[in-house]
């Protein structure tokens, strides 16, 4: 009968776990398409006017660029220096291996605002003007550490032995690299581009400290929340939520290592 007991607190509390960290999630989502000019109770019906209010701003399609463009830029600096870096890595042994990662991933350990703010002075010190060309080497030095990561964990295990019978069979070391090692981490390195992808379109605190007079997303949803409180703010949200989920789903079943 205890345990009974305790098996349903566990799952009460487990439920409301759950429901207290998705709720406001569903919230934002659901006023998105309230007929409501306010984020309120009761619903006056369902619309798709808030999305169309958001895509008339002129303001949303220049972020929406800006946020493309250093996602993409992102995806696509993080994951061949990562790949460098994981393999560097794994060609060590364990006991160096573990330092070297610990200081690789340092920018981790670091609260955004602090690196935001040393960037900031960085830029300010060496008179750099602000703007996209500063924001993408900003959130490279905070994304990068987790595409190494990520690209390392497949690394680590990773059988060294058919690279060494390519090599037998002639193969340079780039061929075998192209031939053996990228198609089997293949899926890895997509799922590592993704989560870079991801974490780039969210990623706020960064971005405004060194974007300048620019916009991004996150930055967008900011500047609205400041001056209105119209339910678009929510729509522009729910689709930041979708960008940024849906990336990671695809990048967790892109590396899901099946051996």
């Amino acid at each position: 009968m205890t345990g009974r007991v305790s098996r349903i607190a566990w799952i009460l509390f487990g439920t409301g776990t759950v429901l207290f960290m998705l709720l406001p999630m569903v919230l934002l989502v659901l006023f998105s398409f309230g007929g409501n000019e306010l984020a309120s109770f009761p619903l006056r019906g369902l619309t798709f006017d808030w999305y169309t209010a958001l895509f008339a701003k002129s303001d949303f399609r220049v972020a929406l660029e800006n946020s493309t463009y250093l996602s993409v830029a992102v995806g696509a600096t993080s994951v061949p220096v990562g790949m460098l870096a994981a393999f560097a890595f794994a060609g060590l042994k364990r006991r160096r291996a573990g330092p070297a990662i610990a200081a690789m991933a340092a920018p981790l350990m670091m609260p955004p605002l602090v690196l935001a703010l040393a960037l900031f002075s960085a830029y300010s010190a060496l008179d750099i003007s602000l703007g996209l060309s500063t924001v993408l080497p900003g959130q490279v030095v905070f994304i990068q550490p987790f595409v190494i990561l990520v690209i390392y964990a497949r690394m680590a295990d990773f059988d060294r032995t058919l690279l060494d019978s390519a090599r037998d069979l002639g193969a340079s070391p780039f061929r075998a690299f192209v031939t053996v090692t990228l198609p089997i981490i293949s899926p890895t390195v997509i799922g590592a581009a993704l989560i870079a992808m991801a974490l780039s379109l969210d990623e706020f605190i960064i971005t405004y400290y060194t974007i300048g007079g620019g916009l991004t997303l996150p930055t967008l949803v900011w500047g609205l929340l400041r001056r209105s409180l119209d339910p678009s703010v929510n729509a522009l949200a729910t689709l930041i939520l979708i960008g940024t989920v849906g990336a990671t789903i695809l990048a967790i079943r892109a590396t899901r290592y099946r051996g």
